[in-house]
């Protein structure tokens, strides 16, 4: 790393009394759960996939929820959920969202839980195959949802229900490269440019879902014949891999709050919305060209104790305050349309026109293929 091109970054930043709000993904809101009462469940039976290990009709009064850390809503819903149903969320965070599913793929006899919340597209095929899913349950999604299945997610299995929406992109300090004289990258080949050795640092595929979304844009973007030379090239420009999301934009990106030592950074579009400064100027900028859409699911786990909480929990996360929430408080983007954004992601975190999207067939046939040839391209 060179240092001397990182000199001083902590404190110019703080000369500019920038406010960074942890997008931690990432606090808002009152009012009731009541909407999700109303929207249609039909759990119809074990299916294909067993029937339930426990529960009367009711399940108990406990739904206990799978999900990755950084899993956040207001006090306020969750109480109301309660309220409204007569069930109490337990929420089990399990890691990252690449930790969840392998979690959930080694206890599916024995589930953690009765439902999931923060499966992705770059996981839901091996989620379903595995049959951790109780595809019996369907849901009636708001005008809109449906559009989050296909083409992100095989066999376009309504069981696994489209809550939220981020796109992983790469992000960048604009205010630390314009200080240096330097240009803002705008596309995947920018980061390979000498010009920028030693400023990226980009996340691991096999320990992290947004690494993995990353990774996909690559193969999207160069094709399976090409995405390995391009993260040769990443490596030989002197780009650092982390193992997660928090690490690379909390502790090495020069805007993410600490003493961050590279400018550039794979994060969500959402992200430059929570770095505004005392002007209301978002210090950093997503690079839109590299961006791929990343959904993320909730489904009731096959063989739950409690399914009908679980689907209840399901239909809760569809309703308008949660989804009015999931923005502020996560920082992604609602799949009901209707949903009103806050300000500042209306205003700073604009989606791409043209996502990158790898289909979903693709993804299930050859994910664990990509992930070696990208191990031996990196080294790792």
């Amino acid at each position: 790393m060179n240092t001397n091109q990182i000199d001083g970054a902590a404190s110019t930043r703080s000369a500019r009394s920038l406010t960074t709000i942890r997008p931690s993904r990432r606090a808002l809101l009152t009012g009731g759960a009541a909407t999700a009462v109303g929207l249609a469940l039909a759990a119809c039976g074990s299916g294909n996939n067993g029937p339930s290990t426990g529960g009367t009709a009711a399940g108990g009064d406990t739904v206990t929820v799978v999900t990755y850390d950084s899993f956040d809503l207001p006090d306020e819903l969750i109480t109301a959920f309660k309220d409204d149903t007569g069930y109490t969320l337990e929420i089990a965070r399990s890691g990252d969202g690449g930790e969840v599913a392998n979690k959930l793929i080694l206890t599916k006899d024995a589930p953690l839980g009765d439902a999931v919340f923060g499966i992705n597209n770059t996981m839901a095929s091996r989620i379903l195959a595995e049959g951790v899913i109780d595809t019996t349950t369907a849901l009636n999604l708001p005008d809109g949802a449906a559009d989050y299945l296909a083409p992100y997610i095989v066999d376009d299995t309504p069981a696994l229900v489209p809550i939220d929406f981020g796109e992983v992109c790469v992000n960048v300090d604009t205010f630390w490269l314009s200080d240096r004289g330097l240009e803002i990258p705008t596309v995947f080949e920018d980061l390979t440019d000498p010009v920028y050795k030693d400023m990226f640092v980009a996340i691991n595929p096999t320990t992290s879902s947004t690494g993995m979304a990353f990774l996909l844009a690559t193969i999207g973007h160069f094709g399976e014949d090409g995405f390995a030379q391009y993260w040769k090239d990443l490596v030989a420009n002197g780009t650092k891999i982390d193992e997660g999301w928090s690490d690379a934009y909390y502790t090495d990106f020069t805007a993410g709050g600490g003493d961050g030592a590279y400018p550039i950074v794979v994060s969500y579009s959402s992200s430059p919305a929570a770095t505004l400064n005392d002007d209301g100027i978002p210090t950093t900028a997503a690079m839109s060209r590299t961006a791929t859409r990343q959904v993320e699911y909730a489904g009731v786990l096959a063989g739950a104790a409690n399914p009908d909480g679980a689907a209840a929990f399901v239909a809760w996360m569809l309703s308008r305050q949660v989804q009015e929430a999931i923005p502020d408080a996560m920082y992604m983007y609602p799949v009901d349309p209707d949903a009103a954004l806050a300000d500042d992601l209306a205003d700073f975190g604009a989606t791409a026109e043209d996502p990158i999207v790898v289909d979903p067939d693709d993804i299930a046939d050859h994910q664990q293929e990509w992930l070696t040839t990208w191990a031996e391209a990196v080294g790792q």
